[in-house]
């Protein structure tokens, strides 16, 4: 077996701790949801519980069915953003990578400028647009907001990718009958899937955890995602800790299970074409 220093095993350690310290929010979010609510209240807090209590996932998913629509919600936008994304971010990173465009450096600049943005400052000017094209309170109007912020990240990714794929492939798809969009849907496009799986799934989280376009672009119950049926928990007199952590992680499950289903393809697709 193979033998560690004492200086490994120290980083070891250290990153143990912080890996303990950022995931302990979690564990206390999941261990607040099982505990009956004189437990959540008690002094000094039960860091573990002494008694499980699934009293508030039953309320919520099956007692109480109010909450399945938001999650329904959450689900329609996360996955059209996803798609849209990927529609609008795989033609213009291939755009970017393969020909010589006027004006692609500025571009790419500037995709690098706008996440910086916070969304809050992209909000207002999309909900007077949307005013004006009456698509308020639509999965459209949140579908595209939260492309907004996904598809800057989406084409920064992926444009390295198709820099690392040889030309000479779609020279020689061209050569054997193909044209141009032709060599790219048979040839490139199926190259992509690890860049492809990686954009969608950052797009799908963007759009399932966004509450600044749920609030500012959806005022229609019927339309909010799970996000805005969370604050439902959180009142003028006090906070229904118990469902609020409950139904915080259900919201949160997807998010976990997408990572430990598609890690292995995350981590390839953001790396894939770092050297270029």
């Amino acid at each position: 077996m193979r033998k560690y220093s004492k200086k490994q095993y120290a980083l070891f350690v250290v990153a143990l701790l912080i890996t303990m310290v950022f995931l302990f929010p979690i564990y206390w979010m999941v261990t607040t949801s099982l505990k009956p609510i004189q437990d959540v209240f008690a002094t000094p807090p039960m860091i573990i519980p002494e008694t499980i209590s699934f009293h508030a996932y039953v309320k919520n998913l099956i007692t109480d069915t109010s909450l399945l629509p938001y999650i329904k919600n959450s689900m329609i936008i996360a996955a059209g953003t996803a798609a849209f994304t990927l529609i609008i971010a795989l033609p213009c990173a291939y755009a970017m990578a393969r020909f010589r465009l006027k004006g692609a450096s500025i571009l790419l600049l500037v995709l690098l400028v706008t996440q910086m943005i916070p969304g809050i400052m992209t909000a207002m000017p999309l909900f007077i647009m949307f005013s004006k094209f009456d698509i308020l309170n639509s999965y459209a109007a949140l579908i595209i907001g939260n492309t907004t912020s996904a598809l800057p990240f989406a084409i920064i990714v992926m444009r390295p990718f198709f820099l690392s794929i040889p030309k000479g492939l779609e020279e020689a798809a061209i050569v054997d009958g193909c044209n141009r969009f032709t060599a790219f849907v048979r040839v490139i496009l199926p190259l992509t899937k690890p860049t492809v799986l990686t954009v969608g799934t950052f797009g799908f989280l963007f759009a399932w955890g966004d509450l600044i376009f749920a609030l500012t672009l959806a005022t229609d119950e019927k339309i909010r995602p799970l996000t805005m049926g969370i604050t439902k928990f959180i009142g003028q007199y006090g906070t229904q800790w118990d469902n609020l952590m409950a139904v915080s992680t259900i919201a949160a499950a997807p998010i976990i299970i997408v990572f430990l289903l598609l890690q292995k393809y995350i981590i390839s697709g953001i790396t894939a074409g770092s050297e270029k």
